[in-house]
């Protein structure tokens, strides 16, 4: 890994991935098949792209049953714990209405409701991904939106993988179709003969489904355009570098543009962890991948003290970000910049990546300057109320007007103008 001594201003930021011309022009394209011919396109479209030639797209009752003898009791049991912890993590985020009065007969407040329905994406292919299952669905479960639909894509073999449905099962999603991709995308936004439209889509996905994403943003609503995984590690001279490399590579292996880098005050730390990523790297199943990550994403910060440390992950404004120093809740405050802070050495990104209960959905880029995690406020909308009392009309009527002619909208002001004769 490369070390270097910090000299000025860093950043994580990289372009963010916009398609080729060739990419855009076919998802284009894919959206105004499913627009125009539903349920024949996402048919065409799925035997073209996942060589599959489905009979339906819904999940049968026989596919679930039959993922529940696949999967090992030892799974099924983490699942189900897992989905505890996450279930009551986002619960204590869950807002309520409320409304306020004042004197005068004034009532102001804020109604809190769950969008109808939402898409959940679950990327497939060859692989399986119940922790995006539980992330994306328990916060809208959470927010109480009554109609959730997942789609994913279809292995060779017509079906999904015992995880992901599993998974799905124990969470209580009711509609499951076998269809990924940007056909999927247009299918939850625009509709089809079997699957009824929603009003917003979540979930990660290819470069495909995110620029369907991006498409189809306005006819629904989007959670966010996610950019490859990044991960900083905040250490002192007390951390263990054989721990500081594996999560490194934790978030290496995710895909080569990912970004995980060091960033501590002591430069002895510095080198060991260089040397112990090379050793770790050998055994990697994928090695490539992480190697490839490492060479051109990965980089160790070397700063002057501690407090330069932490100013440089504020620039940074990681994804995950963990504080392996010997007081890491100390520097909580100091935190400005971050999608999760995992503290101490026993926790480790992948505890929250899959069974801690905060979501792993979170803003990449450099977007958490600006960005929270995915919660259940995201499955909600909130409603301004609104009631005013003759008395508090009276009392407040000219100022109304005032600022609507300041404005020159005379129609706005005659509106409160009306009201206010009528009491002469």
């Amino acid at each position: 890994m490369k070390i270097i001594n910090v000299t000025k201003n860093v950043s994580l930021k990289r372009t963010i991935e916009a398609g080729t011309e060739t990419q855009q022009q076919a998802v284009t394209q894919i959206i105004e098949k499913v627009k125009a011919y539903g349920d024949e396109a996402l048919m065409a479209l799925t035997e073209k792209f996942d060589g599959v030639r489905l009979q339906s797209f819904a999940v049968t009752k026989e596919e679930i049953e039959r993922a529940y003898e696949e999967i090992e009791e030892e799974a099924l049991a983490a699942i189900r714990e897992a989905i505890e912890n996450i279930r009551d993590f986002h619960a204590r985020q869950k807002r309520e209405t409320w409304i306020t009065t004042k004197e005068d007969g004034t009532m102001l407040g804020q109604k809190v409701t769950p969008l109808d329905s939402v898409g959940v994406y679950v990327p497939g292919g060859r692989a399986a991904y119940p922790s995006s299952i539980m992330m994306n669905v328990i916060p809208a479960q959470v927010a109480g939106v009554e109609r959730i639909v997942m789609v994913s894509p279809p292995q060779s073999n017509g079906s999904w993988p015992a995880g992901v449905l599993v998974t799905a099962n124990e969470l209580g999603v009711k509609e499951m179709y076998k269809v990924g991709g940007a056909q999927a995308v247009a299918a939850l936004a625009y509709g089809t003969e079997t699957i009824a439209p929603i009003d917003k889509i979540v979930g990660p996905g290819n470069i495909y489904v995110a620029l369907a994403k991006r498409a189809v943003f306005g006819q629904v609503d989007i959670d966010m355009i996610a950019g490859p995984s990044e991960i900083v590690v905040l250490a002192d001279e007390k951390a263990n570098p054989i721990f500081i490399a594996a999560d490194l590579l934790s978030q290496a292996e995710h895909d080569p543009m990912a970004s995980a880098i060091l960033v501590t005050p002591c430069e002895k730390l510095a080198q060991k962890v260089a040397d112990e990523v090379i050793v770790q790297l050998e055994t990697l199943p994928k090695k490539d991948i992480a190697a490839a990550s490492i060479q051109d994403y990965g980089a160790i910060y070397v700063t002057q003290d501690l407090a330069e440390a932490i100013d440089v992950v504020n620039q940074l404004a990681p994804e995950h970000l963990e504080v392996l120093t010997e007081e890491p809740l100390t520097l909580i405050g100091k935190i400005k910049h971050a999608g999760a802070i995992f503290l101490g050495p026993y926790s480790s990104e992948p505890v929250g990546d899959y069974f801690a209960g905060p979501n792993h959905v979170l803003p990449t880029n450099g977007t958490a300057r600006f960005s929270s995690p995915l919660n259940v406020d995201d499955f909600t909308k909130k409603s301004s109320i609104i009631y005013y009392s003759q008395a508090a009309l009276q009392a407040n009527g000219k100022k109304i007007t005032t600022l609507a002619r300041l404005e020159g909208l005379e129609a706005h002001a005659r509106a409160i103008d009306k009201r206010l004769e009528e009491e002469k």
